[in-house]
């Protein structure tokens, strides 16, 4: 396991790599750095499909900046954690379910010896749709105080895809074909296409600096997704749908959500939030999928929205009160 620096995408100093082991055995790659002051608590980020941990070194640089303790990791199956078929450009998971596991590694081997409480999430896309489903699904309190969610994949863009999509992936897995790519899917990811083609952002910037990476090294680049990993994404989001499953989740959440969005709904988003009663949905006009990797004026917005939602060291004392009645 390794960080990958480069002087365009410089690693924050300070990291602590670590190996957390899920419980089917697969060992995640995860990170953690202190900030220079006394943390205001944690907050962890959750990927979305296809990312790693060196996409975010801007995103973590800023937290830290702000005295958060972060951490970072690579979900099963994407990163430079382990991959699961043989094919490592596939993006695959076996089951929805298996995501949990990934949560449970982190909290047990890296949150909870490690990270100072209050803990927060932010979750992008997949990400935010794995932790949404593990809060929901917790029998217990969940372990985050707030999280802060960035175009999550609630459903895709536009009902007749989605539908297509659901119907053929259900066909290909009764076939046994849960390994193959997406019909019409390949290597190639979304970032070895031209700039001017790209349905991510409109910051040239940040989405050529991730291009070079995955260039430069090809172990970071995953493909199209296999009929799996779709089928698995669609029984997470029908979990999300599901009454009652939203409104099981109590703690405060804020959806941050992109006006010219083309992979997933935005309007499923709004929604999502008006089920609950402690949520609330921000759409910032002209952002595309990647908000944190989008233009500067965007992503001030996204941090105005950010600062004022996580409070940080203010939950401490409340918390403190909370765990002794």
């Amino acid at each position: 396991m390794e960080l990958i620096d480069t002087p365009a995408n410089p690693c924050p100093p300070g990291a602590c790599l670590v190996g957390a082991r899920a419980r089917d055995g697969v060992v995640l790659r995860a990170a953690y750095w202190r900030p220079e002051r006394p943390a205001r608590g944690t907050v962890v980020i959750a990927q979305g499909r296809s990312e790693f941990i060196e996409k975010y070194f801007e995103v973590i640089g800023e937290l830290l900046a702000r005295g958060y303790f972060v951490v970072a990791f690579d979900w099963r199956g994407q990163g430079l954690s382990p991959r699961l078929l043989r094919n490592s450009a596939k993006g695959h998971v076996r089951r929805s379910t298996d995501y949990r596991l990934d949560l449970e590694a982190l909290i047990e081997q890296v949150l909870i010896p490690d990270a100072p409480k209050p803990w927060f999430a932010l979750a992008h896309s997949m990400g935010a749709a794995v932790l949404l489903d593990f809060i929901a699904a917790s029998e217990t309190s969940a372990p985050f105080q707030r999280v802060v969610a960035t175009a999550p994949m609630l459903a895709l863009r536009g009902f007749a895809a989605s539908d297509y999509a659901r119907a053929l992936a259900g066909l290909l897995i009764g076939c046994g074909l849960s390994r193959m790519f997406v019909p019409g899917g390949g290597r190639a990811s979304h970032f070895d296409k031209p700039f001017a083609n790209n349905i991510l952002t409109t910051d040239r910037l940040r989405f050529e600096r991730s291009s070079r990476l995955i260039s430069a090294f090809p172990a970071l680049r995953i493909g199209e997704p296999t009929v799996g990993w779709v089928h698995a994404a669609f029984r997470i989001m029908d979990r999300l749908a599901r009454p009652g499953c939203a409104e099981h989740i109590k703690i405060p959440l804020l959806m941050v959500a992109a006006g010219d969005e083309r992979l997933v709904s935005t309007p499923a988003a709004e929604a999502f939030a008006r089920r609950l009663k402690n949520a609330d949905c921000l759409v910032l006009p002209g952002a595309r999928h990647e908000i944190l990797m989008e233009r500067p004026e965007i992503r001030a917005q996204f941090w105005a929205a950010f600062d004022a939602f996580v409070p940080g060291e203010s939950l401490a004392p409340a918390t403190e009160a909370a765990n002794q009645v």
